[in-house]
Protein backbone atom coordinates (compact mmCIF):
# COMPACT_ATOMS: atom_id res chain seq x y z
CA UNK A 1 0.00 0.00 0.00
CA UNK A 2 1.38 3.09 -0.30
CA UNK A 3 2.44 5.31 2.18
CA UNK A 4 0.31 6.52 5.40
CA UNK A 5 1.08 10.14 4.30
CA UNK A 6 1.33 9.94 0.45
CA UNK A 7 -1.05 11.80 -1.66
CA UNK A 8 -1.74 8.43 -3.40
CA UNK A 9 -3.19 6.89 -0.47
CA UNK A 10 -5.13 9.98 0.47
CA UNK A 11 -6.30 10.09 -3.05
CA UNK A 12 -7.81 6.32 -3.10
CA UNK A 13 -9.41 6.55 0.51
CA UNK A 14 -10.76 9.91 -0.14
CA UNK A 15 -12.59 8.39 -3.75
CA UNK A 16 -13.31 5.18 -1.72
CA UNK A 17 -15.48 7.06 1.01
CA UNK A 18 -17.16 8.78 -1.73
CA UNK A 19 -18.71 5.87 -3.28
CA UNK A 20 -19.78 4.59 0.57
CA UNK A 21 -21.26 7.89 0.93
CA UNK A 22 -22.67 7.91 -2.23
CA UNK A 23 -24.11 4.22 -2.00
CA UNK A 24 -25.01 3.08 1.51
CA UNK A 25 -28.34 2.92 1.26
CA UNK A 26 -27.98 -0.07 -1.18
CA UNK A 27 -25.22 -2.51 -0.09
CA UNK A 28 -24.68 -4.38 -3.39
CA UNK A 29 -24.32 -1.67 -5.43
CA UNK A 30 -21.53 0.15 -2.89
CA UNK A 31 -20.04 -3.24 -3.04
CA UNK A 32 -19.76 -3.72 -6.73
CA UNK A 33 -18.49 -0.02 -7.42
CA UNK A 34 -15.90 -0.81 -4.47
CA UNK A 35 -14.32 -3.66 -6.16
CA UNK A 36 -14.81 -2.54 -9.74
CA UNK A 37 -12.44 0.68 -8.42
CA UNK A 38 -10.44 2.12 -11.40
CA UNK A 39 -6.97 1.25 -11.40
CA UNK A 40 -7.30 -2.03 -8.96
CA UNK A 41 -4.53 -3.90 -10.76
CA UNK A 42 -2.45 -1.40 -9.25
CA UNK A 43 -3.27 -0.83 -6.20
CA UNK A 44 -3.79 -3.26 -3.05
CA UNK A 45 -7.49 -2.20 -3.12
CA UNK A 46 -9.12 -4.85 -0.75
CA UNK A 47 -6.96 -3.81 1.37
CA UNK A 48 -7.98 0.01 0.92
CA UNK A 49 -11.24 -1.06 1.00
CA UNK A 50 -11.26 -2.88 4.84
CA UNK A 51 -9.30 0.11 6.08
CA UNK A 52 -12.14 2.73 4.98
CA UNK A 53 -14.52 0.64 6.11
CA UNK A 54 -13.12 0.01 9.78
CA UNK A 55 -12.05 3.92 9.59
CA UNK A 56 -15.61 4.97 8.96
CA UNK A 57 -16.93 2.05 11.59
CA UNK A 58 -14.87 2.95 14.71
CA UNK A 59 -15.21 6.95 13.71
CA UNK A 60 -16.20 9.33 16.82
CA UNK A 61 -18.03 9.89 18.22
CA UNK A 62 -20.04 8.19 16.03
CA UNK A 63 -19.85 6.60 12.82
CA UNK A 64 -21.32 8.78 9.10
CA UNK A 65 -24.16 5.88 8.84
CA UNK A 66 -25.61 3.10 11.33
CA UNK A 67 -23.66 0.48 12.50
CA UNK A 68 -25.11 -2.37 10.76
CA UNK A 69 -24.53 -0.87 7.51
CA UNK A 70 -20.65 -1.49 7.62
CA UNK A 71 -21.45 -5.35 8.55
CA UNK A 72 -23.68 -5.85 5.70
CA UNK A 73 -21.47 -3.87 3.30
CA UNK A 74 -18.75 -6.15 4.16
CA UNK A 75 -20.55 -9.41 4.04
CA UNK A 76 -21.93 -8.33 0.55
CA UNK A 77 -18.16 -7.75 -0.37
CA UNK A 78 -17.22 -11.39 1.07
CA UNK A 79 -19.56 -12.54 -1.61
CA UNK A 80 -18.65 -10.80 -4.13
CA UNK A 81 -14.55 -11.65 -3.86
CA UNK A 82 -14.84 -15.38 -1.47
CA UNK A 83 -11.34 -15.84 -2.41
CA UNK A 84 -9.33 -12.87 -1.28
CA UNK A 85 -11.35 -10.32 0.59
CA UNK A 86 -12.07 -12.66 3.64
CA UNK A 87 -8.25 -13.20 3.70
CA UNK A 88 -7.52 -9.46 4.07
CA UNK A 89 -10.76 -9.07 6.76
CA UNK A 90 -9.21 -11.90 8.70
CA UNK A 91 -5.66 -9.89 8.88
CA UNK A 92 -8.04 -6.82 10.09
CA UNK A 93 -9.36 -8.24 12.42
CA UNK A 94 -6.28 -9.91 13.76
CA UNK A 95 -4.47 -6.77 13.83
CA UNK A 96 -7.31 -5.16 15.48
CA UNK A 97 -7.34 -8.08 18.44
CA UNK A 98 -3.94 -7.36 18.72
CA UNK A 99 -4.39 -3.38 19.66
CA UNK A 100 -7.68 -4.47 21.99
CA UNK A 101 -5.25 -3.53 25.36
CA UNK A 102 -4.75 0.47 23.69
CA UNK A 103 -8.32 0.62 21.87
CA UNK A 104 -11.20 3.24 22.97
CA UNK A 105 -14.21 1.21 24.69
CA UNK A 106 -16.56 2.36 22.18
CA UNK A 107 -14.72 0.97 19.07
CA UNK A 108 -14.38 -2.09 21.34
CA UNK A 109 -17.99 -2.35 21.26
CA UNK A 110 -18.51 -1.82 17.67
CA UNK A 111 -15.98 -4.48 17.10
CA UNK A 112 -17.61 -6.90 19.08
CA UNK A 113 -21.04 -6.03 17.75
CA UNK A 114 -19.65 -6.13 14.05
CA UNK A 115 -17.67 -9.14 14.39
CA UNK A 116 -20.11 -11.57 16.21
CA UNK A 117 -22.68 -9.92 13.70
CA UNK A 118 -20.35 -10.97 10.55
CA UNK A 119 -19.33 -14.54 12.13
CA UNK A 120 -23.15 -15.66 12.52
CA UNK A 121 -23.70 -15.20 8.90
CA UNK A 122 -20.49 -17.45 8.03
CA UNK A 123 -21.65 -20.59 10.67
CA UNK A 124 -19.30 -18.87 13.22
CA UNK A 125 -16.00 -20.36 11.41
CA UNK A 126 -12.78 -19.04 13.23
CA UNK A 127 -9.53 -19.88 14.45
CA UNK A 128 -10.38 -19.52 18.00
CA UNK A 129 -7.39 -21.46 18.95
CA UNK A 130 -5.47 -18.35 17.24
CA UNK A 131 -6.60 -15.99 20.50
CA UNK A 132 -5.53 -18.92 23.29
CA UNK A 133 -2.78 -15.64 24.49
CA UNK A 134 -6.17 -14.31 26.07
CA UNK A 135 -6.54 -17.23 28.26
CA UNK A 136 -3.56 -16.94 30.41
CA UNK A 137 -4.52 -13.09 31.20
CA UNK A 138 -6.61 -11.36 33.42
CA UNK A 139 -10.83 -12.15 32.86
CA UNK A 140 -10.80 -8.25 33.29
CA UNK A 141 -8.20 -7.68 30.69
CA UNK A 142 -9.27 -6.20 27.14
CA UNK A 143 -8.29 -9.39 25.37
CA UNK A 144 -10.75 -11.79 27.53
CA UNK A 145 -12.86 -9.38 27.70
CA UNK A 146 -13.68 -8.99 24.22
CA UNK A 147 -13.74 -13.12 23.55
CA UNK A 148 -16.52 -13.10 26.43
CA UNK A 149 -18.48 -10.00 24.86
CA UNK A 150 -18.13 -11.68 20.98
CA UNK A 151 -19.28 -14.90 22.37
CA UNK A 152 -22.50 -13.48 24.12
CA UNK A 153 -23.08 -11.57 21.53
CA UNK A 154 -22.86 -14.94 18.65
CA UNK A 155 -24.91 -16.76 21.41
CA UNK A 156 -28.05 -14.30 20.90
CA UNK A 157 -27.52 -14.74 17.19
CA UNK A 158 -27.66 -18.35 17.71
CA UNK A 159 -28.17 -20.60 20.83
CA UNK A 160 -26.29 -21.51 23.75
CA UNK A 161 -25.07 -25.29 22.69
CA UNK A 162 -24.14 -23.84 19.47
CA UNK A 163 -21.03 -22.08 21.15
CA UNK A 164 -20.54 -24.59 22.89
CA UNK A 165 -20.02 -27.03 19.97
CA UNK A 166 -18.12 -23.93 17.84
CA UNK A 167 -15.39 -23.07 20.46
CA UNK A 168 -12.77 -24.93 22.04
CA UNK A 169 -13.59 -26.31 25.53
CA UNK A 170 -10.24 -23.98 26.60
CA UNK A 171 -12.29 -21.18 26.13
CA UNK A 172 -14.92 -22.59 28.77
CA UNK A 173 -13.87 -19.58 31.53
CA UNK A 174 -15.16 -17.37 28.34
CA UNK A 175 -17.97 -19.28 27.83
CA UNK A 176 -22.05 -17.08 28.51
CA UNK A 177 -23.99 -18.68 31.07
CA UNK A 178 -27.16 -21.13 29.94
CA UNK A 179 -29.47 -17.79 29.34
CA UNK A 180 -32.16 -19.54 32.07
CA UNK A 181 -34.42 -18.29 34.66
CA UNK A 182 -33.30 -17.99 38.13
CA UNK A 183 -36.12 -18.59 40.50
CA UNK A 184 -34.98 -18.83 44.17
CA UNK A 185 -37.98 -20.22 45.76
CA UNK A 186 -37.78 -23.08 43.15
CA UNK A 187 -36.03 -26.17 44.64
CA UNK A 188 -36.89 -27.87 48.40
CA UNK A 189 -33.72 -25.81 49.98
CA UNK A 190 -35.65 -22.67 49.54
CA UNK A 191 -39.12 -23.77 51.71
CA UNK A 192 -37.25 -22.06 54.67
CA UNK A 193 -37.18 -18.67 52.85
CA UNK A 194 -39.55 -16.11 53.71
CA UNK A 195 -42.18 -15.46 51.69
CA UNK A 196 -42.10 -19.28 50.64
CA UNK A 197 -45.31 -19.72 50.99
CA UNK A 198 -46.87 -16.52 49.56
CA UNK A 199 -44.61 -17.65 45.89
CA UNK A 200 -46.28 -21.17 45.74
CA UNK A 201 -49.90 -19.20 46.22
CA UNK A 202 -49.05 -16.68 43.90
CA UNK A 203 -47.59 -19.37 41.01
CA UNK A 204 -51.65 -20.93 41.67
CA UNK A 205 -53.34 -17.90 41.62
CA UNK A 206 -51.42 -16.84 38.15
CA UNK A 207 -51.52 -20.25 36.79
CA UNK A 208 -55.47 -19.94 37.51
CA UNK A 209 -55.52 -16.08 35.42
CA UNK A 210 -56.03 -14.26 39.14
CA UNK A 211 -57.47 -10.77 38.64
CA UNK A 212 -54.93 -7.99 40.37
CA UNK A 213 -57.49 -7.62 43.02
CA UNK A 214 -56.91 -11.12 44.04
CA UNK A 215 -52.78 -10.61 43.28
CA UNK A 216 -53.00 -7.83 45.91
CA UNK A 217 -55.29 -10.13 48.55
CA UNK A 218 -52.25 -12.59 48.14
CA UNK A 219 -49.84 -10.16 49.01
CA UNK A 220 -51.25 -8.40 52.00
CA UNK A 221 -50.05 -11.75 54.04
CA UNK A 222 -46.53 -10.64 53.06
CA UNK A 223 -44.88 -9.13 56.69
CA UNK A 224 -42.56 -6.21 55.57
CA UNK A 225 -38.70 -6.41 57.10
CA UNK A 226 -39.11 -2.45 57.39
CA UNK A 227 -41.89 -2.20 59.29
CA UNK A 228 -43.45 -2.81 62.50
CA UNK A 229 -46.00 -4.83 63.10
CA UNK A 230 -48.15 -1.85 64.62
CA UNK A 231 -47.41 0.17 61.76
CA UNK A 232 -49.36 -0.15 58.24
CA UNK A 233 -48.51 1.42 55.62
CA UNK A 234 -50.48 -0.81 53.52
CA UNK A 235 -48.84 -0.94 50.03
CA UNK A 236 -45.93 1.41 50.68
CA UNK A 237 -42.32 -0.02 49.77
CA UNK A 238 -41.86 -3.85 50.98
CA UNK A 239 -39.20 -5.34 49.55
CA UNK A 240 -40.04 -8.77 50.47
CA UNK A 241 -43.31 -7.84 48.60
CA UNK A 242 -41.69 -7.08 45.65
CA UNK A 243 -39.45 -10.38 45.81
CA UNK A 244 -42.18 -12.83 46.03
CA UNK A 245 -44.17 -11.17 43.19
CA UNK A 246 -41.59 -10.50 40.43
CA UNK A 247 -39.99 -13.82 41.21
CA UNK A 248 -42.64 -15.58 40.41
CA UNK A 249 -44.13 -14.03 37.54
CA UNK A 250 -40.93 -13.46 35.78
CA UNK A 251 -40.12 -17.32 36.42
CA UNK A 252 -43.71 -18.25 34.77
CA UNK A 253 -43.75 -16.12 32.20
CA UNK A 254 -39.89 -17.12 31.25
CA UNK A 255 -40.77 -18.93 28.08
CA UNK A 256 -40.32 -16.15 25.65
CA UNK A 257 -40.22 -12.12 25.38
CA UNK A 258 -43.67 -12.23 24.16
CA UNK A 259 -44.55 -14.31 27.83
CA UNK A 260 -42.71 -11.94 29.53
CA UNK A 261 -44.64 -8.93 27.88
CA UNK A 262 -47.80 -9.94 28.47
CA UNK A 263 -46.70 -10.64 32.40
CA UNK A 264 -45.84 -7.47 33.06
CA UNK A 265 -48.99 -5.61 31.03
CA UNK A 266 -51.61 -7.82 32.70
CA UNK A 267 -50.12 -7.19 36.43
CA UNK A 268 -49.34 -3.65 35.15
CA UNK A 269 -51.68 -2.08 38.22
CA UNK A 270 -49.56 -4.30 40.61
CA UNK A 271 -45.99 -3.34 39.46
CA UNK A 272 -47.00 0.27 39.53
CA UNK A 273 -48.58 -0.33 43.36
CA UNK A 274 -45.01 -1.54 44.60
CA UNK A 275 -42.89 0.25 42.69
CA UNK A 276 -44.50 3.73 43.23
CA UNK A 277 -41.55 4.91 45.55
CA UNK A 278 -38.44 5.30 44.19
CA UNK A 279 -36.92 2.52 46.48
CA UNK A 280 -39.76 0.01 45.12
CA UNK A 281 -38.31 1.01 41.54
CA UNK A 282 -35.10 -0.03 42.42
CA UNK A 283 -36.13 -3.12 44.26
CA UNK A 284 -37.72 -4.44 40.71
CA UNK A 285 -34.71 -3.83 39.18
CA UNK A 286 -32.69 -5.71 41.54
CA UNK A 287 -35.10 -8.70 41.67
CA UNK A 288 -35.57 -8.78 37.66
CA UNK A 289 -31.59 -8.63 37.46
CA UNK A 290 -31.26 -11.74 39.96
CA UNK A 291 -34.06 -13.82 38.35
CA UNK A 292 -32.42 -13.20 34.98
CA UNK A 293 -28.13 -12.30 35.81
CA UNK A 294 -27.59 -15.18 33.21
CA UNK A 295 -29.73 -13.60 30.30
CA UNK A 296 -28.51 -10.13 30.02
CA UNK A 297 -30.76 -10.30 26.67
CA UNK A 298 -33.48 -10.17 28.02
CA UNK A 299 -32.50 -8.05 31.10
CA UNK A 300 -32.55 -5.17 28.55
CA UNK A 301 -35.76 -6.19 27.26
CA UNK A 302 -37.51 -6.18 30.19
CA UNK A 303 -35.77 -2.75 31.34
CA UNK A 304 -36.45 -0.99 28.17
CA UNK A 305 -40.26 -2.41 28.64
CA UNK A 306 -40.86 -1.25 32.29
CA UNK A 307 -39.38 1.91 31.40
CA UNK A 308 -41.98 2.18 28.09
CA UNK A 309 -44.92 0.95 30.70
CA UNK A 310 -43.57 3.83 33.44
CA UNK A 311 -43.05 0.89 36.02
CA UNK A 312 -39.86 2.41 36.79
CA UNK A 313 -38.22 5.21 35.23
CA UNK A 314 -34.98 6.53 34.19
CA UNK A 315 -33.48 7.71 37.49
CA UNK A 316 -34.04 4.46 38.85
CA UNK A 317 -32.49 2.49 35.94
CA UNK A 318 -29.41 4.60 36.43
CA UNK A 319 -29.18 4.50 40.35
CA UNK A 320 -29.69 0.50 39.65
CA UNK A 321 -26.56 0.35 36.50
CA UNK A 322 -23.94 1.91 39.78
CA UNK A 323 -25.76 0.09 42.49
CA UNK A 324 -23.61 -2.88 44.19
CA UNK A 325 -25.65 -5.40 42.80
CA UNK A 326 -24.25 -5.22 39.35
CA UNK A 327 -20.20 -4.50 40.30
CA UNK A 328 -19.45 -7.25 39.37
CA UNK A 329 -20.85 -6.56 35.52
CA UNK A 330 -20.20 -3.20 35.73
CA UNK A 331 -18.01 -3.35 32.66
CA UNK A 332 -20.49 -5.69 30.64
CA UNK A 333 -21.19 -4.51 27.02
CA UNK A 334 -24.82 -5.07 27.94
CA UNK A 335 -25.15 -2.95 30.84
CA UNK A 336 -23.54 0.12 28.97
CA UNK A 337 -26.06 -0.72 25.86
CA UNK A 338 -28.91 -0.30 28.84
CA UNK A 339 -27.86 3.05 30.32
CA UNK A 340 -27.48 4.74 26.64
CA UNK A 341 -30.96 3.36 25.91
CA UNK A 342 -31.78 4.92 28.92
CA UNK A 343 -30.91 8.19 27.89
CA UNK A 344 -32.07 7.50 24.40
CA UNK A 345 -35.33 7.37 25.57
CA UNK A 346 -35.61 10.17 27.61
CA UNK A 347 -33.89 12.23 24.94
CA UNK A 348 -36.66 11.20 22.57
CA UNK A 349 -39.12 11.88 25.21
CA UNK A 350 -38.42 15.76 26.05
CA UNK A 351 -38.28 16.18 21.90
CA UNK A 352 -41.47 14.80 21.46
CA UNK A 353 -43.08 16.77 23.74
CA UNK A 354 -41.26 20.07 22.38
CA UNK A 355 -42.51 19.40 19.24
CA UNK A 356 -45.96 19.19 20.41
CA UNK A 357 -45.56 22.77 22.06
CA UNK A 358 -43.94 24.04 18.96
CA UNK A 359 -46.51 22.71 16.78
CA UNK A 360 -49.39 24.05 18.99
CA UNK A 361 -47.71 27.68 19.04
CA UNK A 362 -47.50 27.71 15.21
CA UNK A 363 -51.06 26.85 14.86
CA UNK A 364 -51.80 29.17 17.39
CA UNK A 365 -50.09 31.47 15.01
CA UNK A 366 -51.81 30.83 11.98
CA UNK A 367 -55.23 31.25 13.60
CA UNK A 368 -53.98 34.82 14.62
CA UNK A 369 -52.94 35.50 11.50
CA UNK A 370 -56.01 34.03 9.68
CA UNK A 371 -58.81 36.19 11.16
CA UNK A 372 -56.16 39.70 11.64
CA UNK A 373 -59.36 41.71 10.41
CA UNK A 374 -61.76 39.37 11.99
CA UNK A 375 -63.81 39.96 15.43
CA UNK A 376 -65.80 36.46 15.46
CA UNK A 377 -65.98 35.52 19.09
CA UNK A 378 -65.70 31.79 18.23
CA UNK A 379 -62.33 32.33 16.92
CA UNK A 380 -61.64 33.99 20.17
CA UNK A 381 -62.34 30.86 22.13
CA UNK A 382 -60.55 28.59 19.81
CA UNK A 383 -57.36 30.84 20.24
CA UNK A 384 -58.56 29.97 24.23
CA UNK A 385 -58.57 26.37 23.84
CA UNK A 386 -55.10 26.61 22.38
CA UNK A 387 -53.47 28.68 24.52
CA UNK A 388 -54.63 26.77 27.40
CA UNK A 389 -53.34 23.68 25.40
CA UNK A 390 -49.67 25.29 25.23
CA UNK A 391 -49.72 26.22 28.80
CA UNK A 392 -50.45 22.83 29.90
CA UNK A 393 -47.34 21.66 27.55
CA UNK A 394 -45.30 24.36 28.74
CA UNK A 395 -45.48 22.85 31.74
CA UNK A 396 -44.81 19.29 30.56
CA UNK A 397 -41.81 20.16 28.53
CA UNK A 398 -40.17 21.95 32.33
CA UNK A 399 -40.95 18.85 33.47
CA UNK A 400 -39.31 16.49 31.13
CA UNK A 401 -36.30 18.67 30.84
CA UNK A 402 -36.20 18.96 34.72
CA UNK A 403 -36.32 14.79 34.50
CA UNK A 404 -33.29 14.74 31.60
CA UNK A 405 -31.57 17.28 33.86
CA UNK A 406 -31.75 15.14 36.97
CA UNK A 407 -31.10 12.01 34.96
CA UNK A 408 -27.43 13.28 33.93
CA UNK A 409 -26.71 14.83 37.15
CA UNK A 410 -27.37 11.11 38.43
CA UNK A 411 -25.26 9.48 36.60
CA UNK A 412 -22.30 11.85 36.64
CA UNK A 413 -22.92 12.10 40.28
CA UNK A 414 -22.53 8.13 40.71
CA UNK A 415 -19.37 7.98 38.20
CA UNK A 416 -17.42 10.48 40.55
CA UNK A 417 -18.61 8.55 43.51
CA UNK A 418 -17.15 5.07 42.02
CA UNK A 419 -13.99 6.88 40.55
CA UNK A 420 -13.26 8.49 43.39
CA UNK A 421 -13.44 5.16 45.79
CA UNK A 422 -11.27 3.49 43.25
CA UNK A 423 -8.59 6.75 43.18
CA UNK A 424 -8.66 6.61 47.25
CA UNK A 425 -8.16 2.83 47.32
CA UNK A 426 -5.43 2.99 45.12
CA UNK A 427 -3.54 5.35 46.87
CA UNK A 428 -4.17 3.85 50.11
CA UNK A 429 -2.90 0.24 49.06
CA UNK A 430 0.09 2.26 47.05
CA UNK A 431 -1.27 0.17 44.03
CA UNK A 432 -0.95 1.58 40.46
CA UNK A 433 -4.53 3.61 39.51
CA UNK A 434 -4.37 2.33 35.98
CA UNK A 435 -6.48 -0.74 35.89
CA UNK A 436 -8.43 -2.29 33.33
CA UNK A 437 -11.71 -1.53 35.31
CA UNK A 438 -10.52 2.22 35.75
CA UNK A 439 -9.70 2.22 31.40
CA UNK A 440 -13.37 1.06 31.15
CA UNK A 441 -14.91 3.27 33.79
CA UNK A 442 -13.00 6.54 32.72
CA UNK A 443 -13.80 5.92 28.97
CA UNK A 444 -17.42 4.60 29.58
CA UNK A 445 -17.59 8.40 31.40
CA UNK A 446 -16.22 10.18 28.22
CA UNK A 447 -18.59 7.80 25.93
CA UNK A 448 -21.38 9.42 27.70
CA UNK A 449 -20.30 13.05 27.00
CA UNK A 450 -19.14 12.18 23.44
CA UNK A 451 -22.77 10.45 22.58
CA UNK A 452 -24.97 12.71 24.03
CA UNK A 453 -22.80 16.12 23.68
CA UNK A 454 -26.09 17.69 22.31
CA UNK A 455 -28.22 17.34 25.34
CA UNK A 456 -25.41 17.52 27.76
CA UNK A 457 -24.38 21.63 26.20
CA UNK A 458 -27.71 22.61 27.99
CA UNK A 459 -26.58 21.78 31.65
CA UNK A 460 -23.21 22.49 31.54
CA UNK A 461 -23.47 25.62 33.79
CA UNK A 462 -24.95 22.96 36.57
CA UNK A 463 -22.89 20.39 36.22
CA UNK A 464 -20.27 22.70 36.81
CA UNK A 465 -21.31 24.14 39.50
CA UNK A 466 -22.76 21.19 41.30
CA UNK A 467 -20.18 18.08 40.56
CA UNK A 468 -17.67 18.84 38.15
CA UNK A 469 -15.86 21.56 40.50
CA UNK A 470 -12.27 22.11 41.31
CA UNK A 471 -11.75 20.15 44.55
CA UNK A 472 -13.05 17.06 41.89
CA UNK A 473 -9.73 14.59 41.69
CA UNK A 474 -7.84 16.26 38.45
CA UNK A 475 -8.48 12.24 36.76
CA UNK A 476 -11.90 13.06 36.90
CA UNK A 477 -12.01 16.33 36.34
CA UNK A 478 -9.88 16.69 33.35
CA UNK A 479 -12.90 14.62 31.39
CA UNK A 480 -15.01 17.66 31.72
CA UNK A 481 -12.52 20.17 30.59
CA UNK A 482 -11.72 18.14 27.48
CA UNK A 483 -15.44 17.86 26.88
CA UNK A 484 -15.62 21.56 27.80
CA UNK A 485 -12.72 22.46 25.35
CA UNK A 486 -14.43 20.45 22.68
CA UNK A 487 -17.38 22.61 22.84
CA UNK A 488 -15.31 25.97 22.61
Amino acid sequence: MPGSHSVERFVIEENLHCIVKSHWKERKTCAAQLVSYPGKNKIPLNYHIVEVIFAELFQLPAPPHIDVMYTTLLIELCKLQPGSLPQVLAQATEMLYMRLDTMNTTCVDRFINWFSHHLSNFQFRWSWEDWSDCLTQDLESPKPKFVREVLEKCMRLSYHQRILDIVPPTFSALYPANPTCIYKYGDESSNSLPGHSVALCLAVAFKSKATNDEIFSILKDVPNPNQDDDDDEGFSFNPLKIEVFVQTLLHLAAKSFSHSFSALAKFHEVFKTLAESDEGKLHVLRVMFEVWRNHPQMIAVLVDKMIRTQIVDCAAVANWIFSSELSRDFTRLFVWEILHSTIRKMNKHVLKIQKELEEAKEKLARQHKRRSDDDDRSSDRKDGALEEQIERLQEKVESAQSEQKNLFLVIFQRFIMILTEHLVRCETDGTSVLTPWYKNCIERLQQIFLQHHQIIQQYMVTLENLLFTAELDPHILAVFQQFCALQA
